[in-house]
């Protein structure tokens, strides 16, 4: 069975601000390196074996900002973009991705492995490894979702409890720092990193039997929608209709298949500018610096500087 890589890039920018903008959002943005969030994703997927042209799921505000990105790798012969005329959160956008894998591309059933396009990820060799676990169990017919091994009592994530034969036991909600603790120490308990995979068939028997309106709206947004150039633009009156829901309320949290897979890849969201701050590499002083800056006596601080000079003198723990 093949891979279909497909790629949430929806973000609306109201994260990491005033660096991340609603026409700029986090994943279109450069944090760690020359590329960004969005072409490190892609990066990744084009590394797996057996993977297809990789589906984008982007809002229409963001749609040729993405598509130059894109093109700016050189490394996909051939992609799709998908838009999202108004935004639904993640049920629908993989709802209508899984349709149009199988109506537009003509795919038999495939794995689709689906990624954030802002999330960060320092270890690529253990994410190829998860991935070749996740696409086992999927091929059996699991929906497998990403457990990330906690290395802190983080009460900013949501968590997944494994049961027997890596099955999901339960989905909790962002936890006090006394319940993070515990999660953390039982060994039982992963973040809920919002990766996934699946095949195309069992995703859509799934949602069908759980959320069946948002499957009859997608399926409706991609027989209706239509190719604009090089985008598939999705019905407007189908996707403006359907209900708004996350993937994991949508179908996880209610299937009685739903796998996880312990993933130690060094994982971050880049929720916050203190998480920037935590994953991204350091000086001698624990400083993360980027663009034309001086310091003297500063120390564990995040400082970005843009078109000009920024000089900082004895500060501690400061975000510039």
């Amino acid at each position: 069975m093949k891979l279909q890589p497909v790629i949430l890039a929806g973000g609306t920018g109201s994260r990491l601000w005033p660096l991340s903008r609603e026409q700029y959002p986090k994943q279109l943005i450069s944090l760690t390196g020359d590329d960004s969030l969005l072409q490190t994703t892609l990066k990744r997927v084009a590394e797996l074996p057996d993977s297809l042209p990789p589906i984008v799921v982007v809002g229409e505000e963001h749609r040729f900002l993405t598509k130059n990105q894109i093109e700016e790798l050189s490394i996909f012969p051939e992609f799709h973009l998908l838009l999202e005329p108004v935004g639904r959160n993640t049920a629908p956008a993989i709802g209508g991705a899984a349709f149009y894998a199988k109506k537009m591309i003509g795919q038999e059933d495939v794995v689709l492995l689906v990624l954030p396009a802002d999330h960060l990820i320092a270890k690529p060799l253990a994410f190829a490894d998860s991935v070749a676990r996740a696409m086992q169990l999927a091929q059996a017919g699991r929906l497998v979702t990403f457990g990330i091994t906690p290395d802190h009592p983080e009460t900013g994530y949501g968590y997944i409890l494994r049961g027997e034969d890596d099955q999901v036991a339960e989905f909790v909600e962002k936890p006090d720092l006394s319940t993070a603790q515990e999660y953390v120490a039982s060994g039982r308990y992963f973040w809920n990193s919002g990766m996934f995979a699946f095949s195309s068939d069992a995703l859509l028997a799934e949602m069908d039997l759980y959320s069946p309106e948002i499957i009859s709206k997608m399926a409706a947004a991609v027989e209706k929608g239509k190719r604009d150039g090089d985008f598939f633009r999705f019905d407007i009156e189908a996707m403006t209709s359907c209900p708004s829901d996350s993937i994991d309320y949508a179908v996880m949290e209610r299937t009685a298949k739903a796998s996880v897979v312990e993933a130690d890849m060094g994982w971050s969201d880049i929720g916050s500018w203190l998480a920037l701050w935590e994953v991204a590499d350091k000086d001698t002083r624990g400083n993360v610096v980027s663009g034309d800056v001086m310091l003297e006596d500063v120390e564990n601080s995040l400082i970005r500087a843009g078109d000009t000079l920024v000089a900082a003198v004895g500060l501690k723990d400061t975000m510039i």
